[in-house]
């Protein structure tokens, strides 16, 4: 692909000008970031409007009485693309192999023992990588270490309430004395509550306990591991938020709004340490089949991903460092609130009244009764989001 710039589209604007525009440190900083994000060396500039013709006269004076003619350029132009793009082409050279990523990295994953943590888990120390497995109880977190080592993959293990701010620093202490740092942290354990907020009203701890795990806990983790990174140039964070984000699902009061607590602070955050070697990135995760779910039978009729495939959404995270992953349906959601929020709220509103709230959250012990053919269809409709 050939990009032509016309410099006389900036020529209104007169010359000393646009040098003391470039040269503000700022904004040699935004251009240094934009630039080494897009893989553009900065010299290219220079070539942009490269006042130059090329053509074949002095070839043809050097071949004259020879009998050897210059082929036209359509004839062999494909060729010379084709070898530059087998052996001159710089992405040629860059592993984006998970392993290459991992590999004797420390990685640190909360809700390790079971879901998306364990599969993830599983992928990483696969990969080559030290994995710190992180959950509340230590009997699961042994069975997948075991999983790991059978693979002759790393793992140790480190029992944490991530909902208790001292056992975050406990835990953030001890990975730093044991390995010296941490090159990825995983923010995967959550809590989610799904309850109308009629229903809630007399259960304020619902919003407490979902804001204290899934946005101060991981929060105290972020902010424990930071300065290591800081020093080191180098970090990772990856938190795996919602779909509800995108698509503010009713009945999911409690946990949309400790999610976004979580993303709001990543995208503040992220342009901070841009600069320093640090990467944050929002994982909106559909719905998943794992134990958080499983209270809720209605889900066992909808379509959700498997945790290994949700896993995968984590290896893409680290292998391209994204700000953001979200299925399409995630961010159609999240533009239909921005250009038309009125008729998008009718739209979840009819959801809304189309499920109703699990045996569960209205206090009931009695079983939930089964989805209908049209329940079924919407929900097939709108895989991945949580109604």
């Amino acid at each position: 692909m050939t990009m032509r710039v016309n410099a006389r589209m900036f020529g209104f604007i007169p010359a000393p000008i646009l040098y003391a525009i470039g040269s503000l440190a700022p904004i040699k900083r935004m251009i240094r970031a934009v630039l080494k994000d897009l893989g553009i060396p900065k010299d290219v500039f220079q070539f942009v409007n490269w006042p130059t013709r090329y053509d074949s006269r002095e070839a043809t004076k050097a071949l004259k009485g020879s009998g050897i003619a210059v082929p036209h350029l359509d004839t062999y132009a494909a060729n010379l693309w084709d070898y530059w793009e087998r052996h001159l082409d710089p992405d040629l050279f860059i592993d984006r192999s998970l392993a290459g990523r991992v590999r004797d990295k420390v990685v640190v994953v909360t809700g390790a023992s079971s879901g998306i943590g364990k599969a993830a888990a599983l992928k990483l120390a696969t990969a080559g990588a030290k994995v710190m497995l992180v959950a509340r109880g230590e009997e699961k977190l042994v069975d997948t270490k075991k999983e790991i080592e059978a693979a002759d993959g790393k793992a140790w293990i480190y029992s944490c309430d991530v909902s208790d701010m001292a056992s975050c620093d406990a835990l953030v202490t001890k990975v730093l004395k044991d390995h010296g740092g941490c090159d990825y942290l995983v923010n995967n354990a959550g809590r989610s509550i799904r309850r109308g907020v009629l229903n809630s009203l007399d259960r304020f701890h619902d919003f407490e306990r979902t804001m204290q795990l899934n946005y101060f806990g991981a929060l105290r983790l972020i902010m424990g591991f930071l300065p290591h990174m800081v020093a080191n140039k180098h970090g990772h964070i990856i938190n795996i938020s919602s779909i509800g984000v995108l698509s503010n699902a009713p009945r999911f009061s409690a946990y949309v709004a400790s999610k976004s607590a979580l993303d709001s602070f990543a995208a503040c955050a992220a342009s901070e340490f841009i600069d320093k070697g640090i990467d944050f990135t929002t994982i909106n995760m559909p719905l998943v089949r794992t134990p958080m779910i499983a209270p809720t039978k209605m889900y066992e009729n909808v379509p959700t991903l498997s945790p290994e495939e949700a896993a995968d959404l984590i290896v893409e995270a680290i292998v391209y460092k994204p700000v953001r992953i979200a299925t399409r349906l995630g961010v159609f959601g999240a533009v239909s609130h921005a250009i038309a929020p009125k008729l998008t709220q009718i739209l979840l509103n009819t959801a809304f009244n189309m499920f109703p709230d699990s045996a569960a959250a209205v206090g009931k012990k009695e079983g939930e009764t089964k989805l209908s053919a049209e329940q079924m269809a919407f929900a097939q409709l709108t895989q991945g989001i949580h109604w």
